[in-house]
């Protein structure tokens, strides 16, 4: 059985094993309001100016960092890495200034940036077999950061017994899924979570990478908020493109009919690795998966979109407390039964926010998030809000947050450290096959006459070409292979959203 199939029947699983114990808040609220809704619009829902500190600092010893510190985090592209002539990149994370490099054996390592000697950075250093060393006075470091040569204190004292004193902080590295990935919490270390996307076998992957000057808690809790979609992925880019003279409204009727519609109901529930959300839109029945199913929000800080035709998984990053790196892995699985074209490494790509001009690109809808969240400043005060009842996933992902940081500090473990391999060969979890009624595949980069691409940022991967094959492995299944030209609506429609 392939990959993807073995994925289907596990997922299958889910959706019938899986306790729905949501909440659903509809647009044609009830009269007179629930208990709920009088609590939302009466403020009491609204978090503190302490428990925001709680929850947005990530630094050493912090309630936040110390919860992210039990966590792996994608770090940088491997093939980024591997380019480098040097073998090294720097890297900030939850607010420490680290070096990562892989020796000339092949081994990844992460290290403290600045040699223990005179604090010169390490990712200027020269990577040998067994380590790094500084180029400064050529203090040598293992990949756990263990000084392992001090060449004129050896000559001085014939023995390296002051190098033993001499050693930097290591943290472990790991490789999956065309991405490093480091764990800077207390050992021993848990296992690196084998989230069903990130091992699908027969899948072409993409990755590309926006730093924001904002704190990761606005980029996560936009994942737990249905109804910004039909605002700032819809109406707001078609008003930037009406007083800017960009033409007519764009279509993106090749996301699938229902996509961008004005929301009716929206619902979250629980299930054992997060939260996900759910929501009904004009012309909906209550049938669809974005209904039924909706999509994830894996905890702490990944969101996944997308439908079987591609799918996202959004890593919110934390730098420090005011940066944020936006990891986008799109993953492509082909048809079931096929194989996927051959990908020698996974490509990346960086992300501009802003154009030559200054201004911020809003042509995309991830980009559009970008905007959003950064204009909230460098860290919401999330003790001025007004909230409202669309703001229902919101209160309830902070709550998950605050009852998580209790637990870690009750000497518990939280949620999602893995230890048990058994338990980690295929983590698979409730996600969407057909989305917004999309039954006929998309297509990655648009051509002369063809309906919108299903690229969620700017810019285009440089395996383009590998993407399109994969999604055009769909056409062995006629319910779902694309038309070879886009068909005119036969009704103005309104532009929706990738990343929804």
């Amino acid at each position: 059985m392939f990959e993807a199939e073995r994925s289907v029947a596990a997922l299958e699983n889910i959706h019938a094993k899986r306790a729905v114990v949501g909440l659903t808040i509809a647009n044609d609220l009830p009269t007179p309001p629930t208990k709920l809704h009088r609590r939302i619009l009466d403020g009491s829902q609204m978090l503190t100016s302490a428990d925001n500190e709680r929850l947005t600092r990530v630094g050493p010893g912090t309630p936040m960092g110390e919860l992210m510190r039990r966590y792996w985090h994608p770090i940088a592209p491997a093939a980024e890495l591997d380019a480098n002539p040097l073998r090294t990149k720097e890297i900030r994370l939850l607010g420490e200034d680290l070096v990562l490099f892989r020796d000339r054996s092949g081994r990844l390592a992460l290290l403290d940036r600045f040699c223990s000697h005179r604090r010169v950075n390490l990712a200027t250093g020269m990577v040998e077999q067994d380590g790094i060393r500084c180029p400064y006075h050529g203090w040598k470091f293992g990949i756990d950061g263990t000084c392992i040569e001090q060449p004129f204190e050896r000559t001085t004292t014939g023995n390296d017994a002051f190098a033993a004193k001499c050693g930097i902080a290591g943290y472990p590295v790991q490789e999956l899924a065309g991405l490093v990935w480091a764990y800077l919490g207390p050992a021993p270390a848990p296992l690196l979570p084998r989230w069903a996307p990130l091992v699908w076998d027969e899948a072409v992957r993409d990755i590309s990478i926006a730093e924001l000057p904002c704190n990761w808690l606005q980029c996560q809790e936009n994942s737990l908020d249905p109804v910004h979609t039909e605002w700032l992925h819809t109406n707001y880019p078609n008003y930037m493109r009406r007083i800017t003279d960009m033409g007519e409204e764009t279509r993106f009727e090749g996301l699938g009919p229902t996509a961008g519609k004005r929301h009716l109901k929206i619902r979250f529930y629980d299930f054992e690795h997060g939260m996900a959300k759910a929501r009904m839109v004009e012309g909906d029945t209550g049938e669809e998966e974005d209904w039924t199913v909706g999509h994830p929000v894996l905890f702490p800080h990944i969101l996944v979109t997308g439908c079987q035709f591609a799918y996202t998984m959004q890593f919110r990053v934390p730098i420090d407390d005011t940066h944020t790196n936006h990891i986008s892995l799109y993953i492509f699985p082909t048809a079931p039964g096929t194989r996927a074209p051959e990908q020698k490494s996974v490509s990346y790509r960086y992300v501009p926010l802003k154009d030559e001009l200054g201004n911020w690109i809003v042509d995309y809808s991830f980009n559009q998030d970008y905007m959003a969240w950064v204009e909230q400043g460098e860290i919401a005060q999330r003790d001025q809000e007004k909230l409202g009842t669309s703001d229902v996933g919101i209160i309830r992902y902070r709550r998950l947050l605050l009852n998580q940081l209790d637990a870690l500090e009750r000497g518990e473990e939280p949620m999602n450290v893995f230890r048990d391999p058994a338990l980690n060969e295929c983590v698979d979890f409730p996600r969407e096959r057909i989305k917004h009624r999309m039954l006929t595949r998309p297509i990655y980069k648009p051509g002369p006459g063809e309906v919108t691409g299903i690229a969620g940022e700017y810019g285009w991967s440089s395996d383009t070409h590998l993407i399109e094959a994969a999604l055009a492995t769909w056409d062995t299944i006629p319910e779902h292979a694309r038309p070879p030209r886009a068909a005119e609506p036969a009704s103005p429609v309104v532009e929706p959203v990738a990343n929804v």
